[in-house]
């Protein structure tokens, strides 16, 4: 945690001598952390972002390609969870931070509205391994390490309020607790509490009292909190699921499954076709299409990172990352990844805070979250059945932590560095959107900064990136989307 949010866990103590190999390997002592809180932190972290092995099947294999072709569930289930498995362990050993990745929502649904129906699906994911290979050659480059080190401090904190704004409308969106309202309603209000305005239902009383428990044991600095509350209202969960008709519990339901072992099937490994999209739409539509895979991937990992380190206290004095140039090129072959296992780009997953807030600083919490998405390739079944009410509770106190933790860190007097990260912060969750957050921040600094007569004060990667983020929100009024 950032020094001046509250703990959620018991406090860190200074760094100690290292007494073991694994000690000294991942700086755990160093990093005035534990074994038990990297292993818990890896639990809350995999709870928080299990979803991911139902949801990204659901999206990507709900869309047809221009051939009618749908992917199948069962295989995508098995490449989500595998390609999710192989990213993390490896951040957690090349990079050691505690974040995880696995199919990126958002660059998901780009891959299946977008690219798919014009196109095969090894079409679709070759283009997604093309972002992957940019991605890396950028960090090789050393550009997207200039590109990050160039964000001002006040924008960078307003990029980590943003993203801990943004996961808790994902707990409370994930949990019911609030919904979009159909367009049928004919109002230009997009959310209302619950289903129908209010709260019914024994799902959403599970999130209310997860949440309630939570913070609770936050409060006491009970180590363990968040990992203590998910799996008391799993119980707490499966228990009602058993003695009440529960019509849904959305995506997942709390039950103990019959056969929690299943067979994994890697049939969509390996199925791409690295150029063979451009034959389909051509090669401006083509680059196109990479490029907006690759835009999205490049600035959600890149505001994830930086939010979830410096949460985690991984930054220097000066708001820097040692051994950032590993994580961004771990983030790259993740794109790739994810591309050659059909399960669509990987990515930096924002709940990696979770984790974070049950005290993980290292790469041993990811080990620990890798190894149950290994394990659940053959115990989806069982990886399953904690429901989102009982896990997105975490997302709301974490989210709460960030905020308190670097909100006052922004110099609110200097209205250049205030308002753009105002606006970042607020665009994350009103947008649904890491990168459209970070888009709308870098282009109103740079003009804000213009006006002032600071120009000379924005970096050069900064007016780049503006340009490009204002070449992208303008492609469609050119014709080019």
């Amino acid at each position: 945690m950032s020094s001046s949010a509250p703990a959620p866990v018991d406090t860190p103590q200074p760094p100690q001598s290292p007494n073991s190999g694994l000690d000294r390997f991942f700086k755990i002592s160093e990093r005035g952390s534990s074994i038990a809180r990297e292993v818990r932190g890896g639990f809350a972290t995999f709870f928080a972002m299990a979803y991911i092995i139902v949801l990204n099947p659901i999206i990507l294999g709900s869309a047809k390609d221009m051939y009618g072709n749908q992917l199948d569930n069962a295989q995508l289930v098995t490449a989500t969870a595998l390609t999710a498995a192989f990213t993390t362990l490896l951040m957690g050993v090349i990079g050691n931070v505690p974040i995880a990745l696995a199919a990126g929502l958002g660059v998901n649904t780009v891959v299946a509205l977008q690219l798919a129906p014009r196109m095969s699906w090894p079409d679709a994911m070759g283009m997604v391994v093309l972002a992957g290979f940019i991605v890396m050659l950028l960090v090789a480059t050393g550009l997207r390490e200039r590109v990050m080190n160039a964000v001002p401090l006040g924008l960078r904190k307003g990029i980590a309020i943003g993203i801990g704004l943004f996961i808790m409308l994902i707990g409370l969106v994930d949990a019911g607790f609030v919904s979009r309202i159909p367009d049928a309603a004919h109002t230009t209000v997009p959310l209302q509490l619950g289903a129908d305005g209010h709260l019914n239902g024994w799902p959403v009383l599970v999130f209310v009292l997860g949440v309630l428990l939570t913070l609770s044991l936050i409060v006491r600095k009970v180590p363990g909190a968040i990992l203590i509350s998910i799996v008391v209202m799993t119980v707490v969960a499966m228990v009602i699921n058993a003695i009440a008709d529960i019509p849904s519990w959305g995506l997942t339901t709390p039950e103990w499954p019959g056969n929690p072992v299943s067979s994994p099937d890697f049939g969509l490994i390996g199925q791409v076709s690295l150029f063979g999209g451009f034959s389909k739409v051509g090669i401006l539509t083509g680059v196109l299409f990479v490029f907006t895979v690759l835009l999205s991937c490049f600035f959600d990992a890149m505001g994830t990172i930086m939010g979830v380190a410096d949460e985690a206290e991984l930054v220097d004095a000066e708001g820097q990352m040692p051994g950032i140039n590993r994580v961004l090129l771990v983030d790259g072959l993740a794109v790739a990844a994810g591309g050659a296992s059909s399960s669509s780009a990987t990515t930096c997953f924002v709940e990696s805070t979770a984790g974070v807030g049950e005290g993980a600083r290292t790469g041993l919490a990811n080990i620990v979250t890798g190894g149950l998405f290994t394990a659940s390739l053959f115990l989806t079944p069982l990886a399953l059945m904690v429901p989102s009410q009982a896990a997105t509770p975490a997302l709301l106190a974490v989210g709460f932590l960030i905020l308190s933790g670097s909100i006052t860190a922004i110099d609110w007097k200097d209205y250049t560095i205030a308002i753009p990260a105002f606006l970042t912060m607020l665009m994350m969750p009103f947008t649904y959107s890491i990168t459209n957050g970070i888009g709308i921040g870098f282009i109103t600094f740079t003009v804000l900064r213009l006006a002032a007569g600071r120009g000379r004060e924005v970096p050069a990667a900064m007016y780049v990136v503006s340009g490009v983020f204002l070449f992208y929100y303008l492609m469609p009024a050119l014709g080019l989307t």
